[in-house]
């Protein structure tokens, strides 16, 4: 052995002289070999630094230590089928929850979406049949075998996939066989529309209404014109000059209130097309906004903050009845036509964001109840008396207060939308005068709808968020969203339901009619055949 490769020649080599800046020199590396890391160095008791890392024992044991990723960034099982194709249980409901409604999800097809899920778990069943040792993804180390069953002891399963003429798994098979739900569409596109030339674009007016007979009325400068079932349009013979600011069907015969700018009344037959009967200037001249019917009896709502209550029987041509608390234009009125203890109750809504109750039938409560401030003071002077004063009064609305609609499931429960600067929903429970919800739709609320069919409600928007205006908007009581409808260029001013209740008609200020069928059809109550045992029915 030579004296430079000795081991004391090894370690003079190795040895340095503090100060000195002569490099040692280098080791000349091939072309074909990889970089070299550094040499590591080991003092020993003498002080003498020794090169450990040429040593054939450290090399051999280098080769052998598997290459791992960072130890702050763990490695990912690939031969874990469940990690790999993202099939872990509770993943996908858990990214779902995080992610918020847009108006592409709003828009989804349901079925897509159902047919989408039942393959995510058909899946999950045939690729994850062994479940995962541990429900994390990311593993600080490899994981454990897992110990099969033995295969003498699967087979005594009668149950075992062995014994399956299907190639599918159980839990495929009853998952593809199993009921589902129906899924609910809504059309993305109207069935049906019509053009509707000098339509009002007027917040303070109503001019479309949809009657029992399936007649739709609708006013416009050029006048009152009437679409039937059968595709045919009527006229209505009226006078010229006249501009027409509310209509509203009677339910019980095809008779159509209509009110106009200078205060005036008509009653109209629409089999006819001629005016029966006209009552004139009875709000003083200004103009009559709303107007809403219960029975035979028909409400005017008028800009000189009056509400007045006619008989369509009585052949007189004053009101039998007159309410006055709104402070401005009366925007909103609608009756409650349950059909039970509550048709006597009225709603109106103003432009002083007001939300006024009122029983036809005279109830009144004691002041100690009442919301809002007191009217005893002028009840005392004589200005009002106890029949006069409204059942509930709200004023938690900071806008004009036009739509109004009355809950047909829910007793006693009235639903309200107020304009742009206020922007909510708000529903009322009327037995005990509190506020049960509050929805802020962001966008103004021209109109509200209750199905007949469904516990839902329609609400059409006009100005607001560019996100939500212009748009209908179908909700299940009482804030979830189930689809938003677009098609109307301008704020959607009016609203009608049909008389099955399956499908409603919009109005805008674009001058078209939109029909959508937006709720199922009202399902028929079928009678059990009648038995041969019923003994009510026999010969005696």
């Amino acid at each position: 052995m030579s004296f430079k490769n000795s081991q004391f020649g090894k370690r003079l080599r190795a040895f340095r002289i503090p100060g000195d800046q002569i490099s040692p020199r280098k080791k000349r590396r091939r072309v074909d070999d990889s970089p070299t890391k550094p040499a590591k160095r080991m003092k020993t008791l003498s002080g003498v630094a020794v090169d450990i890392t040429n040593t054939p024992s450290k090399r051999q044991n280098r080769r052998s230590i598997a290459e791992m990723g960072d130890r702050f960034v763990p490695t990912r099982d690939q031969n874990s089928i469940q990690v790999s194709y993202g099939l872990e249980k509770g993943l996908d409901q858990t990214f779902s929850s995080l992610s918020f409604s847009t108006p592409e999800k709003l828009h989804a097809d349901p079925e897509k979406e159902q047919a989408n899920v039942l393959f995510k778990s058909v899946l999950r069943s045939e690729l994850s049949a062994t479940p995962s040792p541990s429900d994390r993804i990311f593993a600080y180390h490899s994981p454990a075998k897992l110990q099969t069953e033995a295969s003498f002891e699967r087979l005594d399963n009668p149950l075992d996939r062995n014994y399956q003429a299907s190639p599918l798994q159980q839990e495929t098979r009853t998952l593809m066989t199993q009921s589902r739900p129906v899924t609910r569409t809504f059309p993305k596109d109207p069935y049906r529309i019509l053009d509707a030339p000098e339509l009002r674009d007027d917040f303070y007016s109503n001019l479309l209404d949809w009657s029992p007979s399936g007649t739709i009325a609708v006013g416009s400068r050029a006048g009152i014109f009437l679409s039937r079932k059968d595709d045919t349009v009527g006229r209505l013979t009226i006078i010229p000059s006249i501009k027409y600011c509310s209509l509203a069907w009677m339910q019980r015969s095809p008779i159509l209130a209509a009110g106009t700018d200078a205060g005036d009344l008509e009653i109209y037959d629409a089999t006819t097309l001629q005016p029966v009967r006209r009552y004139l200037d009875v709000h003083d001249g200004q103009r009559i906004g709303v107007l809403s019917w219960t029975g035979d009896i028909f409400t005017s709502g008028s800009h000189d903050r009056t509400i007045n209550h006619w008989d369509f029987r009585d052949r007189s041509h004053e009101p039998f009845k007159q309410s006055r608390y709104h402070s401005q234009p009366i925007c909103g009125l609608k009756w409650n036509s349950d059909d039970g203890v509550h048709t006597s109750l009225l709603a109106s809504g103003g432009n002083d964001g007001r939300v006024c109750v009122w029983d036809l039938r005279g109830s009144v409560r004691t002041s100690d109840s009442s919301l809002g401030s007191s009217l005893d003071a002028q009840r005392m002077s004589g200005g009002l008396h106890d029949s006069d004063r409204p059942l509930y009064k709200f004023r938690k609305t900071k806008a004009a207060v036009r739509a109004l609609a009355w809950d047909p499931h829910l007793a006693g429960l009235l639903a309200s939308g107020s304009g742009a600067h206020d922007q909510c929903i708000r529903f009322w429970n009327t037995f005990d005068g509190t506020m049960t919800h509050e929805i802020n739709t962001g966008s103004q609320v021209c109109s509200l709808l209750w199905s007949k069919n469904t516990h839902e409600l329609v609400s059409t928007h006009g100005y607001g968020n560019p996100s939500t205006s212009n748009q209908i908007v179908i909700w299940k009581y009482p804030k979830n969203i189930l689809t938003c409808l677009t098609g109307h260029l301008h704020r959607v001013q009016y609203s009608a339901l049909s008389p099955n209740g399956d499908s409603i008609v919009t109005a805008s200020g674009d001058q078209t009619l939109r029909f959508w069928s937006v709720f199922p059809d009202r399902t028929r109550e079928t009678e059990d055949p009648a038995s041969v045992l019923d003994y009510g029915k026999l010969i005696r």
